[in-house]
């Protein structure tokens, strides 16, 4: 059920339009996803680094093992987004798993479409492997996350990684992944008047700047349409309220019919990536309580 606090919540942010409802607004999305939203905890570290060539953040709450890294890749529709604007929350993951995170700025579409924040997420999983946030040294565990878009990488660069015959990590979360670039799922429709996030119309605009010429069923692109075999256990966390929802059910059903172990968790009257907002709601600390988890589980 959902909580007290969780349904104002929504009922708050379902009162003003969905982002695409009036229309697809690009540079607002970029200045917006842009912003740096530093930890409310001082005592987290931020640390600058250089991921060959793309940049990111290093973020550790106190306590946090520094050979234990999280890859955390952030959403903004393959087109926005950046590390800063997830400081705050890889800081409550990186408390919850006793985790360093890394956010890397991928390349983004449609100056550079698919794949080359793919190839950027491949590589920054190698380079974190092999480099903590003190500097060269060989990882004790890693975990791969992400967010939308960054969830759908996240899973794309699961399928990348065993299919170029590289060190997989040791688990993987999806939340909220923008897995199907074909747009069939039925939750666009079901939940088009209940997303308070993102409304239908927007989804197009996101396939076709990050695509190109891809063909939308191309598994690395759309992981719904994938062989999910060998790879790690894997935890999808996805909100009831999400046109995108139905990308989280079939994933997890590809996976679990592929022998992996898999736990999907649809929240009662959650909303797009509701880990993320801030303060967090009761039911994004029972959240990333579950991602900590299964992170400690693997790890340590």
């Amino acid at each position: 059920m959902i909580s007290p606090e969780g349904q104002a919540y929504y009922e708050r942010i379902h009162s003003t339009p969905s982002f695409g409802a009036n229309g697809f607004d690009l540079d607002g999305l970029r200045t917006g996803m842009a912003t740096r939203r530093p930890p409310g905890d001082p005592q987290v570290q931020c640390v600058p680094a250089e991921v060959g060539d793309v940049t990111g953040e290093w973020v550790l709450a106190p306590g946090a093992d520094a050979d234990v890294r999280l890859l955390y890749l952030h959403g903004g529709g393959f087109v926005s987004g950046s590390g800063a604007f997830y400081l705050a929350m890889a800081a409550h993951l990186s408390r919850a798993g006793g985790c360093s995170v890394l956010l890397p700025d991928y390349r983004l579409a449609p100056e550079d479409p698919f794949p080359a924040a793919l190839e950027d997420c491949v590589a920054a999983h190698e380079w974190v492997r092999a480099n903590g946030s003190d500097g060269p040294r060989v990882a004790r565990a890693t975990f791969i996350a992400g967010d939308s878009a960054g969830g759908g990488l996240a899973l794309s660069t699961l399928l990348a990684l065993r299919d170029r015959g590289l060190p997989l990590p040791q688990a993987a979360i999806a939340i909220s992944p923008f897995a199907n670039m074909t747009l069939s799922g039925e939750s666009i429709r079901s939940e088009g008047e209940a997303d308070p996030i993102m409304h239908p119309r927007c989804l197009p605009d996101f396939v076709t700047r990050y695509l190109g010429e891809t063909d939308p069923r191309d598994p690395l692109a759309s992981p719904v349409f994938a062989d999910y075999r060998g790879l790690p256990p894997l935890l999808v966390q996805v909100g009831e309220h999400e046109i995108i929802r139905d990308d989280s059910v079939r994933v997890a059903e590809r996976a679990r019919e592929a022998g992996v172990e898999v736990t999907l968790e649809i929240w009662e009257g959650m909303f797009h990536v509701f880990q993320s907002h801030e303060p967090l709601l009761p039911e994004a600390q029972e959240a990333v309580a579950h991602i900590g988890a299964l992170i400690r589980r693997e790890a340590f």
